[in-house]
């Protein structure tokens, strides 16, 4: 069974500067400081650290970074970075220099990812996961998908056994 993971599925149209959060939810009666103490509260149930996070950035590069550091050795440890930057430090992974930094910092090589960034050799990839996201129907994150089956969101750790279970049938 293959398990797919999407690097950070924020909206690809999510504008290069960023946006607030209070813009990204206007007019949808969302209760933004309400949700962001459910998820701390969630996060910190699981021992996980979660910020004070005001803005949303695009992630595109950070997607292609994060791609093209799976295919290097230790690599996958930049997901957790990317996700402490971003959910935790509250900063903004839209800037190749932020991202430098990042791939530095887990021992990555700097100008290999600097020529990732440049060149965006990891864009079809990224497309491509895009692709299979919308057709697995991704509205949130995380969603996790095995198979045909998926969950969506933030989800009790129960939900991720019965997919695992479910698959196993």
């Amino acid at each position: 069974m293959k398990v797919k993971w999407v690097h950070f599925p924020l909206h690809p149209d999510t504008p290069l500067k960023g946006r607030s959060l209070e813009d990204l939810f206007r007019g949808r009666g969302y209760d933004i400081p309400k949700m962001q103490a459910q998820m701390r509260a969630r996060m910190e149930a699981e021992g996980l650290p979660y910020g004070n996070r005001s803005m949303t950035y695009n992630s595109r590069l950070a997607q292609e970074l994060g791609t093209w550091a799976d295919t290097q050795p230790g690599g996958e440890a930049i997901h957790d970075a990317l996700f402490r930057a971003y959910f935790v430090e509250a900063r903004d992974i839209s800037q190749p220099a932020v991202l430098l930094e990042i791939a530095e910092r887990v021992g990555l090589s700097t100008d290999g990812a600097r020529e990732v960034l440049e060149k965006r050799t990891f864009k079809d990839a990224v497309d491509a996961d895009w692709k299979l996201s919308r057709e697995y129907g991704v509205t949130g994150v995380p969603t996790f998908v095995i198979g045909e089956n998926g969950i969506v969101g933030a989800q009790p750790y129960e939900a991720l056994e019965q997919l695992v279970a479910q698959a196993r049938r």
